[in-house]
C-alpha cells in the first residue's frame, strides 16, 4: 500500500487494554524512532491514551518530541528499579501522547543490568498499572539486542520490526527472528511478532524494489501492507521536536504512517507468530518460512 491522500481516521491502535508493542531491530538506522514516534502520534490522535518509552540512550524519540536529554526521571530509573513507567511518564506535546524519556544515564544500563539478579523483567514489573491508564505503549529500543532490548521484548506483548529497503537489512531481519524465537522459548512465551514494516523505501531505485519483492516473497504474511517512503519531511521532522503526522500532515510519509497505524490496528487478532528456517537458501536472503496463526 503507497501513501495516497491523508486519512479521515485513524484505526483504533491497541485496544484491548494494556497493550505494549516493543518497535524492534538489532541493525541500527532503520527507522525504529520514526515509526514509534509516529506510530504513537497517530494512535494518540485518533483519541488513545498512548505513552511512548524511550529505551534508546541516543535519546532520539525524546528529542523528536521536543524534550532535553538530560530529563530525569527516564527510562533508565525505571530499567534498573528506582521509579515506575508511571512516576517517569510526562505529557509530550500533542493532545493523548506521553513519554518516557531517556537521558546519558541509559548507556551504563547494559552495564548494570546484568549485575542484578533476575534484570531481565525490571521493565515488566515496572510497567505495573500503565498497562490499565494508556491503550497503547510502544517500547522504542535500542539498536542491539543487549540487556535492555531483551527487558523490552519481556515486557512487550507484541513486536513490530522495521527493515529498511537494503539488502543487508535482510540479512539482519532473519538473524533477529532467530534471536526472537529463542527469547520467545526462555522468557515470555506470549510475545507476538505482529509485523515487518519497509521503511525509507525509494521506489525509484532498482535495489529497493528487489528488497521489497524479497520480502513479500519470504515472508508474505509478515511484512506490512504499507511501506514507509524515504522522505525529506520524516528526516527533517525530528529537528522540529514533532511528529511528521504533526509537522507536514500532507507529506506521503505522515501519508503513510497513517496507513501504517490503521493497518496496524487490523493486526491485533494476530495470536502467534511461528518462525522457521529452511535448509534450503535463495539468492538473496536465507529462506525463512514465518506463519502467521489466528
Amino acid at each position: 500500500m503507497r501513501p495516497g491522500a491523508p486519512s479521515a481516521s485513524v484505526g483504533k491502535v491497541g485496544r484491548r487494554m494494556g497493550t505494549v508493542y516493543a518497535v524492534a531491530n538489532q541493525k541500527g538506522g532503520v527507522g525504529k524512532t520514526t515509526t514509534a514516534v509516529n506510530i504513537a502520534a497517530c494512535a494518540a490522535a485518533s483519541g488513545n491514551q498512548v505513552l511512548l518509552c524511550d529505551l534508546d540512550p541516543q535519546c532520539n524519540a525524546t528529542v523528536a518530541l521536543g524534550l532535553d536529554r538530560d530529563a530525569r526521571p527516564s527510562s533508565y530509573d525505571c530499567l534498573i528499579g528506582d521509579r515506575s513507567v508511571a512516576e517517569a511518564a510526562r505529557p509530550a506535546g500533542p493532545d493523548n501522547l506521553w513519554i518516557v524519556p531517556a537521558n546519558r544515564d541509559l548507556a551504563g544500563a547494559a552495564v548494570e543490568l546484568p549485575r542484578i539478579e533476575g534484570s531481565d523483567g525490571n521493565l515488566r514489573r515496572m510497567l505495573g498499572p500503565v498497562r490499565e491508564r494508556f491503550v497503547l505503549t510502544l517500547l522504542d529500543c535500542p539498536p542491539s539486542l543487549g540487556p535492555v532490548t531483551v527487558n523490552a521484548l519481556v515486557a512487550a506483548d507484541r513486536v513490530i520490526v522495521p527493515v529498511q529497503a537494503e539488502y543487508l537489512a535482510l540479512e539482519g531481519l532473519v538473524q533477529f527472528l532467530d534471536t526472537l524465537q529463542l527469547l520467545r522459548r526462555e522468557l515470555n512465551p506470549a510475545l507476538v511478532l505482529t509485523g515487518v514494516v519497509i521503511t525509507m523505501h525509494d521506489e525509484r531505485t532498482r535495489l529497493a524494489n528487489d528488497v521489497e519483492r524479497e520480502l513479500r516473497s519470504h515472508f508474505p504474511e509478515l511484512v506490512f501492507r504499507t511501506v514507509i517512503p524515504r522522505s525529506v519531511r520524516v528526516a527533517e521532522a525530528p529537528s522540529f521536536g514533532l511528529p511528521v503526522t504533526d509537522h507536514a500532515p500532507g507529506s506521503p510519509g505522515s501519508a503513510a504512517y497513517r496507513e501504517l497505524a490503521t493497518e496496524l490496528a487490523e493486526r491485533e487478532g494476530a495470536s502467534r507468530v511461528s518462525v522457521e528456517r529452511s535448509h534450503q537458501e535463495p539468492e538473496a536472503v536465507p529462506n525463512a518460512q514465518v506463519e502467521v496463526e489466528e
